[in-house]
């Protein structure tokens, strides 16, 4: 088989990495790639990986070049191009692909259309309202006593959501948001939640339109400083499993999940191929989803794909196809855990073109893999490219030694001004 993968990122290089591992992929090309995914060979035949220089919102390019090298799958990672509507394109000219359509893409592309699902369905989440009127939205939040969230509706590489805990601080947010149109037109309207208390997990879910096989527990760190601290980020760290369910519980919160959102989904006529991943607060109240998303987390891939032990090309073409049925998920026992290195300033500005140091070394260390996400090359040099840098993970047999293990690799990378945190998994870990 021929595969293209969409995207640059670390998700993006984490499903590389997997597919790469297939016996049936015999070609695979990456559009744009990155510095750590144009290294990667092929388990069947060795050959490398090829990045091609094309954006990954480029449709018109991206389609001559499916066409031309007569791609069998094509792969998307980031959430803009299903947005978008390349998996819709890619379908028209009669080209397989695995993702959400642009319809089904709606549950993350719009917070609202999420909000308003989630309520028509018995989807259990918090409380919430949607506004565009500034004054309304002012009063719904006092009505929570400032203790909210306050997210843009559209796409906003994961930053568009302003956590307050005073009327205050809500007032600005919403000021921020539709007045000061900080996230331009993702904040013409806000979904405006009551803030939920509890450990909160991501869930992940395949998807082939009629049936959803969902993953093991992880957990993001979304903050950007120790201690959830500091502003919010596209994720700096990550583990799997996550401790706060049983095999039974996690069964159950699925079920209460996806059962009503499956109904909604044949009711709306919503066919939806690929992964769903809600976002989920376990409060004392049972689960609330806090959000959609409709493809792999960045940093929940890195995790998760290094603990699957499916052959992943397999799995996405029967997602793509409406085979998934006839497939169990296959985990590793062991625990993964994602520390992201980011460039300092992140998640706001940040200079790029800094040498990184270290990655062979790293890359040597046993069951551990460095997934490149902001990075390319400068002549011999691996340099930053990005706000998230590096997303190094370990597995090993427990979380314990799984932490240790991404943290010792870590301590082999230097570039300047590298940041990350150094509390990925404490919370599992007590």
């Amino acid at each position: 088989m021929k595969l293209l993968v969409i995207g640059s990122g670390g998700r993006e290089h984490a499903l590389v990495w997997k597919l790469a591992q297939s016996p049936h992929v015999t070609q695979m090309w990456c559009a744009p790639g990155n510095a750590g995914i144009a290294q990667e060979r092929l388990a069947k035949n060795q050959s490398t990986m090829e990045c091609v220089n094309i954006g990954a919102e480029d449709f018109p390019k991206l389609l001559d070049f499916a066409k031309e090298k007569k791609i069998d799958l094509t792969v998307v990672g980031p959430d803009n191009p299903l947005a978008l509507g390349i998996v819709d394109l890619f379908q028209k000219h009669g080209l397989k692909i695995w993702g959400p359509n642009q319809k089904a893409a709606q549950f993350e592309a719009s917070k609202v259309f999420s909000q308003d699902f989630m309520e028509k369905y018995g989807i259990p989440t918090a409380k919430a309202g949607t506004f565009s009127n500034v004054a309304m939205a002012k009063g719904f939040a006092e009505s929570l006593g400032g203790r909210c969230a306050v997210k843009a509706d559209g796409l906003a590489l994961g930053k568009g959501v302003l956590i307050c805990s005073s009327t205050a601080e809500a007032n600005r947010a919403i000021d921020e948001i539709l007045v000061n149109k900080a996230f331009g037109i993702a904040g013409a309207k806000v979904v405006i939640q009551e803030f939920l208390e509890g450990p909160e997990i991501s869930l992940h879910a395949l998807c082939d339109g009629k049936t959803a096989k969902l993953f093991p527990t992880a957990q993001d760190h979304k903050r950007a400083l120790d201690g959830d601290q500091g502003l919010n980020t596209g994720g700096m760290g990550t583990y799997s499993p996550a401790p706060f369910l049983s095999d039974a519980e996690l069964g159950a919160v699925g079920k209460s999940i996806l059962d009503p959102w499956l109904k909604g989904c044949a009711a709306e006529g919503i066919d939806f191929h690929g992964i769903l991943y809600p976002g989920v607060m376990l409060t004392k109240n049972g689960p609330k989803v806090l959000e959609f998303n409709a493809r792999f987390g960045d940093p929940e891939a890195q995790v998760y794909l290094t603990r699957l032990e499916n052959d992943l090309v397999e799995l996405l073409d029967a997602s793509a196809s409406g085979n998934l049925d006839r497939i169990e998920l296959k985990w590793s026992l062991m625990s993964s855990v994602c520390v992201v290195m980011a460039s300092g300033g992140y998640p706001g500005s940040y200079a790029k073109g800094k040498i990184i140091a270290g990655l062979t070394e790293a890359g040597q260390l046993p069951h551990t893999k460095v997934f490149h996400a902001g990075t390319t090359m400068a002549g011999e040099e691996v340099v930053t490219n990005g706000g998230r840098v590096l997303g190094v993970t370990a597995w090993a047999k427990d979380l314990s030694a799984a932490k240790a293990a991404a943290y010792l690799a870590v301590e082999k990378i230097a570039f300047d001004g590298a940041q990350f945190r150094r509390d990925i998994a404490a919370k599992a870990l007590g």
